[in-house]
């Protein structure tokens, strides 16, 4: 899922890491109160920065409190969608991601929550909820491209997945493709 811009710069060695900040975010698996599984995401505000009112999963940068990466997306989760960390079932890690445009490398893990809801929003960093049933991203059909505006290319042709009437590219849509093919190798 990533846009062809970034593979050809992984190809020629082009992505040098020049000390990335670190992050955590959780991809929280959660019973809806239509007895199917919800996968949740959050809609970030507009802002002048990189990830303006870009769709991803809970988390954020880790701080100096944080004792590992799963302690940064826990607490970010909890600051930004009101969940309880102790009700997060933590299944794994997946992949390590570097976001060139921030600098940043982002550890995300796959998490159960037990509760359907609710969910509290920080007002602050986050616009809007997007609930998705888990089916609907196991569904091809979800899967398009897009042109999109970004700060460092004025029409990119990205991968993505339209979801909840929203489109998921870029470092979310590579995260939430791997969970994806973990699935798919159990069912």
């Amino acid at each position: 899922m990533a846009p062809q811009l970034r593979i050809d710069e992984l190809e020629r060695g082009v992505q040098p890491r020049k000390n990335p900040r670190k992050a955590g975010v959780m991809a929280l698996f959660y019973p809806g109160h239509d007895n199917r599984t919800y996968l949740l995401f959050i809609l970030r505000k507009t802002y002048a920065g990189v990830h303006s009112n870009q769709i991803g999963f809970p988390g954020g940068k880790q701080e100096a409190i944080d004792s590992s990466l799963l302690d940064t997306a826990l607490r970010e989760s909890e600051e930004e969608v009101g969940i309880d960390p102790d009700r997060v079932t933590v299944i794994r890690p997946i992949s390590e991601l570097y976001i060139p445009p921030s600098n940043f490398e982002v550890r995300p893990y796959i998490g159960v929550y037990d509760k359907s809801r609710p969910f509290t929003i920080q007002e602050s960093e986050v616009a809007a909820l997007v609930e998705v049933p888990f089916i609907e991203v196991m569904d091809e059909r979800v899967l398009t491209t897009r042109k999109m505006r970004t700060s460092y290319a004025s029409e990119l042709e990205v991968p993505a997945f339209e979801l909840g009437g929203y489109i998921v590219w870029g470092a979310t849509a590579m995260m939430l493709s791997e969970i994806k093919e973990l699935f798919k190798r159990v069912i």
